[in-house]
């Protein structure tokens, strides 16, 4: 009777391991070899692989078959190449259904594990593209990049991210990787200003190695900072249709040189579409205008420091700051009857104030003083003209 042994050592355990045989064998000998052991195969090859039992072990070619991810393969595909040898063949071969290797097993008839082998299918790796690197608060440097136009490689692969000084020779490779996604990289410290560096990508596995183009770049260009911080949001007196926002610049780059340029998003509280005010410049406060009355506003900020020790890059936008919520103040009209013609002269009248006010916008932006002063001016002026008319 035959007694099962323990797998061969290259299936590192990924099979059961079956009690010591008894059999007065060498401690080191297997029960069967297969051949080519653990092969890297491109997508669509083809391959013929032998299982060869050990003279030790009463076996013959008849009794062995064979498995792939644990699915037996036809028979159909087997040729006996010798008493105790047992091939088969595998056709046009998909990408390996794990990175770490497809299971080739070879089995006795009861079973048992005989031998195994790992199939790795795949493609080489592609070039990195769209390297893209940002710097907070000119503390560190992390980079991403997009693995190629397909992508999938079905092998495992590596990607190391390295840079250098322009004009020093030492390449340096960074060690934190996955800190903003799968293909990304943070580099802590020891970066220099007001110098350039060279930084690429290369992306190595078992089928070969491609090298990305190289950026250029230096850390003042590319410096990104916090939310802005003390975000406020508040009524303007009565005014039903505005809400005044106040926060704080960077606290992280006060002690820098730099210029930084502000955008306002804000949304109603029971939708999820934001509008956004992109011609803040660099105040600290903004005033929203032709908001809906009696309702909840969540509005956010962020930064974009530029020009940072008279850098000419356009700067990198923060993250957003946590929503701030605030409503406007609910209409004081009142609903009650008018005679026609009265209500018609209103009508004429708010158009063409919407049409006024629509020339001013333009001409004069969102947050720039003459706009606001002119708002404010018409939204009292028509509010006055509601409370005289509802007191009549």
């Amino acid at each position: 009777t035959y007694t099962r042994l323990a797998p061969h050592p290259t299936l590192h355990n990924r099979f059961f391991s079956p009690p010591p045989s008894p059999l007065s064998v060498s401690p080191a000998a297997d029960p069967a070899v297969i051949s080519p052991q653990d092969p890297t195969l491109l997508i669509g090859s083809s391959l013929v692989a032998t299982c060869t039992v050990s003279p030790d072990f009463p076996l013959k070619a008849e009794d062995l078959y064979w498995t792939l991810n644990g699915r037996r393969l036809p028979a159909t595909s087997y040729s006996t190449l010798g008493p105790s040898t047992l091939s088969v063949a595998l056709a046009h071969l998909n990408g390996s259904r794990q990175q770490s290797g497809d299971n080739l097993v070879c089995h006795s008839r009861d079973g048992g594990i005989l031998a195994g082998s790992c199939l790795y299918v795949g493609l080489p790796p592609e070039k990195p593209v769209n390297i893209t690197c940002w710097s907070k608060n000119m503390k560190d440097l992390t980079c991403k990049w997009a693995p190629g136009t397909e992508g999938e490689t079905f092998l495992h692969t590596n990607y190391t991210l390295k840079y250098k000084r322009r004009w020093y020779g030492q390449d340096n490779t960074c060690q934190e990787y996955h800190t903003a996604g799968t293909y990304s990289c943070h580099i802590p410290k020891d970066l220099a200003l007001f110098t350039p560096y060279e930084i690429w990508v290369e992306a190595s596995n078992r089928l070969g190695v491609a090298v990305s183009d190289v950026v250029m770049l230096d850390i003042l260009d590319v410096v990104t900072t916090d939310p802005p911080s003390d975000v406020h949001v508040s009524r303007v007196g009565d005014l039903e249709d505005q809400l005044s926002v106040r926060w704080s610049s960077p606290p992280a780059l006060k002690d820098f040189l730099f210029q930084a340029k502000y955008q306002i998003q804000y949304r109603v509280e029971d939708s999820s579409e934001w509008k956004v005010v992109d011609d803040v410049g660099n105040q600290t406060s903004c005033r929203l205008a032709g908001l809906r009355p009696g309702t909840v506003y969540f509005v956010q900020v962020r930064c974009n420091p530029f020009s940072i020790y008279g850098s000419k890059k356009a700067g990198i936008w923060s993250d957003w700051s946590n929503p701030t919520a605030a409503s406007t103040p609910r209409s004081e009209r009142v609903a009650g009857g008018c005679d026609p013609k009265g209500g018609e002269q209103n009508t004429t009248l708010r158009r063409e104030l919407k049409q006024f006010f629509g020339w001013v916008k333009k001409h004069a932006y969102g947050c720039s003083n003459l706009g606001i002063k002119l708002y404010d001016q018409w939204r009292v002026w028509l509010q006055k003209s509601h409370k005289t008319r509802n007191q009549v």
